[in-house]
């Protein structure tokens, strides 16, 4: 299976398992601190640890080539002031929800919208590094920087587990590299799924022998699953940890293309489409059904508290979208308006004879 639209359905798969994987881990992390308890979901996400977020980062990579060579303009408007929009838009919402209303404290709500503007907020960060990792890498290939050397430098960060600097420089340090990848092996990962597609027993069995020997290494020796995080064993060890996030990514996207084989799973595909709108509301949702079922005592099965809450926090936030396409009201909160484009590039007011607004994805 080849060609332009297969290879859009199996990424969106990808998305589909990775915006469930990061609505789970949140959601299983915080139920698991109102009960004091584990479930079974912890376990899920320790098995996914090593790639669940380098995961989600290297699926945004994977199409860096068909827009890096474009003007510095145009490549900005679509992969950074894009990111910075909806960033920026939902940090506002979120800190006044959470603070200038749920606190009653709109001075400190003020205080750190300002601070968002340098550090990225909540959950909120991957789409603020979003938006940071297609600068600089724009910035690498006008250098012409060799694909080699920006890797190896990447890795090193990676590996050295960089805790100074702040928050987004920690983020860059640990993630850049697996959008870089994402960026640099993409022409080889879309071939590997072709491969996949015509060979799905044998990539059934390489993903068999792939989950064995990550539960051994992230369940081995030295692990602990607590209420709100799992340690890893073996598999926390700097360089294997980089090289079972970058394995693993690669295998949920063969994962992704074998299942986009079953007629019943288009729903996976259907919400990965829409990942980044969940990743933009989830958190609010699901903050709110745990203090709902804390005050109704509803925390004594982990796993089952766990399960209401992210299904609840993606409903709602698939269900918020789609009131604003019904009504046509808000579309600003997940399409980019005119004006939030740099002049003259598309979607802007100079280019509204050919261009409407961007949606978040």
């Amino acid at each position: 299976m080849s060609g332009q639209p297969d290879r859009l359905q199996w990424v969106d798969s990808a998305k589909g398992i990775s915006i469930i994987l990061v609505v789970m881990m949140y959601s299983v992390f915080n139920v698991g601190q109102d009960a004091d308890g584990v479930g079974i979901f912890h376990y899920v996400i320790g098995f996914a640890t090593p790639f669940r977020m380098p995961e989600f980062f290297l699926i945004s990579g994977l199409f860096l080539n068909q827009v890096i060579g474009r003007t510095w303009r145009a490549f900005a408007d679509r992969r950074v002031v894009h990111y910075f929009y909806f960033y920026a838009l939902w940090a506002v919402i979120h800190l006044v929800l959470k603070i200038a209303l749920g606190s009653g404290q709109p001075i400190e709500a003020l205080r750190e919208i300002a601070w968002a503007t340098i550090e990225p907020y909540g959950v909120l960060w991957f789409i603020y590094l979003l938006a940071v990792f297609s600068a600089t890498t724009k910035l690498l290939y006008e250098l012409k920087a060799p694909h080699w050397a920006v890797l190896a430098v990447g890795a090193a960060l990676q590996i050295g587990n960089v805790t100074a600097g702040g928050y987004l420089v920690e983020q860059f340090c640990h993630y850049f590299v697996f959008f870089y990848a994402g960026y640099v092996f993409a022409p080889k990962i879309f071939k590997l799924i072709e491969w996949v597609m015509d060979h799905a027993a044998l990539a059934t069995l390489g993903l068999l022998a792939w989950a064995a020997i990550e539960v051994a290494l992230v369940f081995s020796p030295g692990y602990a699953v607590l209420p709100d995080r799992v340690d890893m064993g073996l598999a926390a060890l700097p360089g294997l940890r980089l090289a079972l996030a970058l394995i693993g990514s690669v295998a949920l996207c063969v994962t992704a293309a074998l299942l986009g084989k079953l007629p019943f799973m288009d729903w996976l595909r259907w919400l990965g489409a829409r990942s980044l709108i969940v990743y933009l509301i989830f958190v609010l949702p699901m903050s709110f059904t745990r203090v709902i079922l804390i005050k109704l005592h509803f925390t004594q099965n982990v796993s089952v508290t766990s399960f209401v809450v992210m299904a609840i926090a993606i409903g709602f936030s698939l269900g918020l979208y789609g009131l604003v396409q019904w009504t046509g009201r808000g579309k600003f909160l997940f399409e980019r308006p005119a004006w939030a484009h740099i002049p003259g590039t598309k979607g802007s007011r100079q280019a509204q004879s050919t261009a409407n607004a961007v949606p978040a994805e």
